[in-house]
């Protein structure tokens, strides 16, 4: 039985506690609407230009960007060519051995030029990461469709955009090839959109938390396998909380989280999930990440049986999610959909729930 103490979190929440304006909990403001780059589910097409060669030989710490252009059908049929600045990002990705087609930051100037780009500034591009294995491009597909399956669960998650990408290497040592990739709407945007500021602390103090926020991502991430994620703390080479969670709210509470990066997750299933995250999953007494282990907290245990209900009542959008995806390859469809029946077999099992969720919630 996996518990955990609370002690560490604690003990950095009190910190960010006493930094915090003593302040009564804040309420929600105006919701910002969806920018147009995220407004549409149709395949985004266009084109980047750009000195590959050297972009991607910048993995450190203090990475530069590049000048490049995004080309794009205009609405009057003819081409537009957009300036942009282009850098490498991400971390497990960003390794070679790991990536060697790394994801990609794209730094706009917040300018008007007539594009679904307008008025975009920093966007993340997720990238196929091998050129040469065909596995590579599914794995774009699932885990756009894992970000696709939380927003039908929750507003509180990030819109994501497909896109169809030629990259041209402007400095001619790479092929030009074409590849699915998606973006990722910015994390202030995502929470003005919910009525919320983004949040940078250093530690998220858990009783300034939203219970049932906590148990929705705890439990998501248990839906999908993911062991790479947590809600409280700073990780070590961060400046802020969380991993792999922002916070988004009020600095006097309410604060939620919200998931992103799902790429080592169970039901995405990449090549190099398990070699990245074996100790992890070894701790939390699996040998895979395609294996689950509940990692939520008891004291949200209380909202379990709603959030069975939400998800039981999304179950067939989420299933149809991955059906109707163009290009997803029908043997990734089966696996998926046998995974997602393991889930709902187990929430829908009172004994199974005892067993694998409720004895092994966190302290």
């Amino acid at each position: 039985m996996l518990r955990v103490s609370l002690a560490p979190i604690a003990s950095l929440a009190l910190l960010a506690a006493t930094a915090l304006a003593q302040a009564p909990p804040g309420s929600a403001g105006p919701r910002a609407p969806v920018a147009p780059l995220f407004a549409s589910d149709e395949v985004l097409t266009f084109t980047i230009e750009a000195p590959l060669t050297t972009i991607f030989k910048d993995r450190g710490d203090e990475r530069r960007e590049q000048e490049a252009k995004v080309i794009l059908p205009g609405s009057d049929g003819r081409n537009v060519t957009v300036g942009v600045d282009v850098r490498t990002r991400g971390k497990s990705r960003a390794a070679r051995a790991i990536c060697e087609f790394p994801p990609l930051r794209l730094d706009f100037d917040n300018a008007k030029h007539g594009t679904v780009f307008d008025r975009q500034n920093d966007l993340k591009l997720v990238t196929h990461c091998q050129d040469k294995r065909s596995e590579y491009d599914q794995y774009v597909l699932q885990e756009y469709l894992v970000y696709r399956m939380y927003g039908l669960l929750t507003e509180q998650s990030f819109k994501v955009r497909l896109a169809r990408v030629t990259y041209i290497d402007t400095e001619g040592k790479r092929d030009a090839v074409t590849r699915h990739g998606f973006l990722i709407e910015p994390v202030e945007d995502m929470a003005e959109r919910n009525g919320w500021q983004a949040l940078e602390l250093p530690a998220v103090p858990p009783q300034l938390v939203d219970p049932r926020s906590v148990a929705l991502v705890a439990l998501f991430q248990y839906l999908i396998g993911n062991p790479d994620w947590s809600l409280f703390t700073i990780e070590p080479d961060e400046k802020a909380c969380c991993h792999n969670t922002v916070p988004i709210g009020a600095e006097s509470g309410p604060i939620f989280s919200v998931a992103y990066d799902f790429d080592v997750s169970g039901i995405v299933n990449t090549r190099y999930a398990d070699r990245l995250f074996a100790p992890e999953t070894r701790d939390m007494g699996i040998r895979r990440v395609r294996e689950r282990a509940y990692r939520g907290f008891c004291a949200s245990a209380s909202h379990l049986p709603e959030l069975f209900a939400l998800f039981n009542q999304k179950r067939e959008a989420i299933y149809a999610t991955y059906r109707t995806q163009p290009g997803l390859d029908p043997e990734v469809v089966k696996e998926t959909v046998e995974y997602l029946d393991a889930f709902y077999d187990t929430i829908n099992d009172p004994k199974k729930v005892e067993r694998e969720l409720s004895r092994k919630c966190v302290e």
